[in-house]
């Protein structure tokens, strides 16, 4: 008789048999090594939730590394998934006031946010995340960049500019 192999989902995500786990579905190496922030927003983010760790399924945590070149941007975004917490371990960073090394920040679950570093020197964080699998909507990419595309009257209207603007902005997202 062949034997039948029962694949279990929670949350969205495979669910290994306890009897294959290893050490290696709970361990990420690298979280000590800067990401490349050498692209248009100067930032780079490292996740760490249950798509690099098999082993945070049904946890309810991850996290990120987020490193910022001077000036870089970690651009307007929500969590729809996760309240984070960070912690700036270096530089400076603008959240709506600034952070210092060693200052904690809390946004809620779906508070749309960002992190500016202000300072001359290179920047870095570490987040945690109240979810496996927080998600992540960045407010420009969801607006001008969505597809279909909104429509320009509507882009107008909502944001109050041209729609030569708008043109240009869903432009800078194709």
């Amino acid at each position: 008789m062949a034997s039948v192999l029962l694949v279990v989902f929670v949350n969205g995500k495979i669910c290994k048999d306890p009897n294959i786990i290893s050490a290696d579905d709970f361990f990420f190496p690298g979280l000590n090594m800067p990401g490349n922030t050498s692209n248009a927003q100067g930032s780079r983010v490292t996740p760490v939730n249950v798509n690099q760790l098999p082993g945070l399924n049904t946890l309810g945590i991850s996290l990120v590394r987020i490193d910022y070149a001077p000036y870089g941007l970690n651009p307007p975004h929500t969590l729809p998934r996760a309240t984070e917490v960070l912690v700036v371990v270096e530089g400076t960073l603008f959240v709506g006031f600034t952070l210092y090394p060693g200052d904690v920040f809390v946004f809620p679950e779906g508070l749309i946010h960002f992190q500016f570093n202000v300072g001359k020197t290179n920047a870095f964080v570490f987040a945690g995340l109240s979810s496996q699998n927080p998600g992540v909507i960045t407010i420009a990419n969801a607006v001008f960049g969505s597809d279909p595309p909104i429509s320009l009257d509507v882009l107008t209207k909502a944001f109050q500019v041209d729609a030569n603007v708008n043109i240009y902005l869903q432009a800078q997202f194709k």
